[in-house]
């Protein structure tokens, strides 16, 4: 029973230091990739899609993207969609090739976006602290029904703040990595 407590307390802390790992894919650094231009939503015949499925994306160099819509027709549709998103780019359209063109971050936007980056790790602590007491509290409730010793259940709440300090030391890795990425000029 605390084998099966420890094991889903584990599961959750990783799947929230990979959902950390998959928000901040999409924190514009200074250097191009197609993880930033995945969450748009193109409207395809009349239905949101991710651009992934209506366009290849391919890096060009270092500062720029370009993107290959497979239909001609949808081009504009494409076009609208970055314009409307949250990334604040221009497109540049040449027949059915759209480029994007990313300029360098300033020193005031770096500090910006590593303030988001930290917020991100922070609730993503907070996320990994509610799953520790979450834990807790049904070890709490094994020793109450008396399926457990207070022993097994002191040993089994060390344990859980191991499986915690490994996670949020895992999340400080994560954020610093990205901070470093998004600093590196």
């Amino acid at each position: 029973m605390i084998n099966d407590i420890h094991k889903d307390a584990q599961a959750r802390m990783s799947k929230s230091i990979e959902a950390l790992r998959h928000t901040l894919v999409k924190v514009r650094t200074g250097r191009a990739s197609p993880a930033l231009v995945e969450h748009i939503k193109v409207n395809y015949y009349g239905s949101e899609v991710p651009l992934s499925q209506v366009a290849s994306v391919s890096v060009a160099d270092a500062r720029s993207l370009v993107i290959t819509p497979w239909e001609k027709q949808i081009v504009g549709a494409v076009e609208k969609a970055i314009l409307g998103s949250d990334l604040g780019l221009t497109p540049n359209t040449a027949g059915t090739v759209i480029r994007l063109n990313l300029p360098a971050l300033t020193e005031e936007r770096r500090k910006e976006l590593s303030k988001v980056v930290h917020g991100e790790g922070e609730d993503t602590k907070v996320a990994i602290r509610n799953i520790r007491r979450d834990a807790n509290h049904q070890v709490k409730e094994l020793l109450k029904d008396k399926q457990v010793t207070e022993d097994e259940a002191s040993r089994s709440e060390a344990d859980i703040q191991k499986l915690t300090d490994k996670a949020i030391k895992d999340v400080d890795d994560v954020v610093r990595a990205k901070e470093q990425e998004l600093m590196a000029v």
